[in-house]
């Protein structure tokens, strides 16, 4: 029995250190970075965790962000939200903020509580995206790819104490 409650514990922690299905097959070699969650009024929204290729992190491709839901949320709100931080980010280009919310917004499906959705930004800049493993629709546009992403990892995010734990950093003072 002792044996037993060993393995089941060593196979879920296994289980817990890979990226979710899917991320894993398009970059085979990714490694865990940091992990971090995200309040917002003491209300928590999502755990997030961060895996780069070789455990190296570079905007430029090779990673995958993962992010835990702690509530429900529907697509069309994540997909607003995506692009109300990429303006606050400095995109003022009102048609190309048109089109990429219409791009997220097919991209993104609803959420619940304990669902997983994973980004994986490719080293050719073209975002993949799964839910609960499944795979979602692609972003070919790297403009896009890079906007998106900066959200969470780009040194002007509204969240730097989060950027710091993804980035396995040193967290900032405030």
């Amino acid at each position: 029995m002792r044996r037993m409650l060993v393995l089941l514990l060593m196979v879920a922690g296994i289980a817990s250190a890979q990226p979710l299905a899917g991320a894993g097959d398009l970059l085979p070699d990714l490694k865990p970075l940091g992990k971090g969650e995200m309040r917002w009024f003491g209300f928590k929204l999502y755990d997030a965790s961060l895996w780069a290729s070789g455990g190296s992190y570079s905007p430029d491709g090779g990673f995958a962000l993962s992010i835990r839901y702690a509530r429900s949320f529907e697509g069309y709100k994540l997909a607003e939200a995506s692009i109300d931080e990429i303006k606050r980010l400095g995109e003022r280009d009102k048609k190309r903020l048109a089109r990429w919310k219409d791009v997220l917004t097919g991209v993104f499906p609803d959420v619940k509580d304990g669902d997983v959705l994973t980004g994986v930004k490719m080293p050719d800049g073209s975002a993949r995206f799964f839910h609960q493993g499944a795979e979602l629709p692609a972003i070919e546009d790297k403009a896009l790819s890079d906007a998106f992403f900066a959200i969470w990892l780009d040194a002007r995010t509204r969240e730097p104490k989060l950027r710091a734990r993804l980035l396995a950093e040193s967290l900032p003072s405030s």
